[in-house]
């Protein structure tokens, strides 16, 4: 999907234009003040399109002095990566509509195993989420940590992207390959592995112990939420394995560490860490999900390496 713009990205990658500090420092206290503005109204944005557009008016403001031809250079770049992420949105939500089997018990049994007889997510909800476990219950000040990492997940590779192509647009190209490949390589996954999450295996009698969905526990009391404005409506509750939430996490770390410097670096290990017991503890994905979120992460990082290298890139 990144091939179709490569040719474009070598003219574009010459020094950005100049922009006075006073006057960079004036466009971005404005943007920060319309999205904390629009976050705080209808909500943060989490669809694809809704924040490229936020980026997009990021990088505007951050060289607002730049001629037009310089910002209509974001959209020419990214057009293929986002309309092949808009690709993976619907196909992802039709996956569930092909009749393929659902699994349910193998990541049960293995969860069950490494729980010592208790999954994971029965363990952590019992010790932190209350008795019971409700959403609507009141949360604790770990609840609003975890739901800021879990909606890190609709920002945080995309942020990426738009911070390397102002800053380095042949890196800007290397991770949009990754995060492009990850995608599609989970929804492959999607499509020929359906199984239901432990939310799911729970309200249907198949796990043995209670666990509630919980996703999202500690915004509301702080009047935050996330707002879908263009990519709405379309989910697949079977779309479990792998855990494209830890897997992108465990890809931003590895990609970070590999190519920054500062001892500071080992520290963004952290962030798949706290994705993977976010959703684990939430009921989003057994432990074996994130796993094999961690597993696609590696290989998209070694493939891309190798085929990069192979090409002199």
């Amino acid at each position: 999907m990144t091939q179709g713009v490569e040719s474009e990205v070598a003219p574009a990658a010459a020094p950005a234009p100049c922009t006075r500090r006073p006057v960079r420092a004036l466009a971005m206290t404005l943007y920060a003040a319309a999205l904390l503005a629009w976050s705080g109204t209808l909500g943060i944005p989490n669809d694809t399109v809704q924040v490229f557009v936020w980026l997009w008016l990021g990088t505007i403001a951050w060289n607002v002095e730049a001629p037009p031809r310089y910002h209509l250079g974001f959209l020419r770049d990214w057009s293929l990566p986002v309309l092949g992420l808009v690709v993976y949105f619907f196909s992802r939500g039709l996956t569930d509509e092909l009749g393929l089997p659902v699994h349910i018990m193998m990541p049960i049994e293995f969860d069950t195993w490494l729980g010592g007889g208790t999954t994971p997510t029965a363990r952590l909800q019992e010790a932190w989420c209350g008795d019971p476990c409700l959403k609507t219950s009141e949360p604790r000040w770990y609840d609003l940590v975890f739901t800021t990492v879990y909606a890190t997940h609709f920002l945080a590779g995309l942020t990426i992207a738009a911070v390397l192509w102002v800053r380095n647009r042949v890196e800007w190209l290397r991770w949009m390959r990754r995060y492009l490949a990850i995608n599609f390589g989970a929804l492959a996954i999607y499509i020929a592995y359906p199984m239901m999450p432990p939310w799911m295996a729970s309200e249907e009698g198949h796990l043995a112990e209670d666990v509630t969905r919980i996703t999202s526990r500690g915004w509301a009391d702080i009047g935050l939420d996330r707002f879908n404005m263009i990519l709405h409506g379309v989910g697949n509750p079977v779309a479990a394995m792998p855990s494209l939430h830890a897997g992108i996490t465990f890809l931003i770390a590895g990609y970070a560490i590999a190519r920054l410097r500062s001892p500071l670096r080992w520290l963004l290990a952290a962030y798949p860490l706290l994705m993977s017991v976010t959703l684990v503890y939430y009921a989003e994905h057994y432990v074996i999900d994130i796993l094999a979120g961690a597993l696609l992460a590696g290989l998209v990082m070694v493939t891309c390496t190798l085929w990069e290298r192979s090409r002199g890139d």
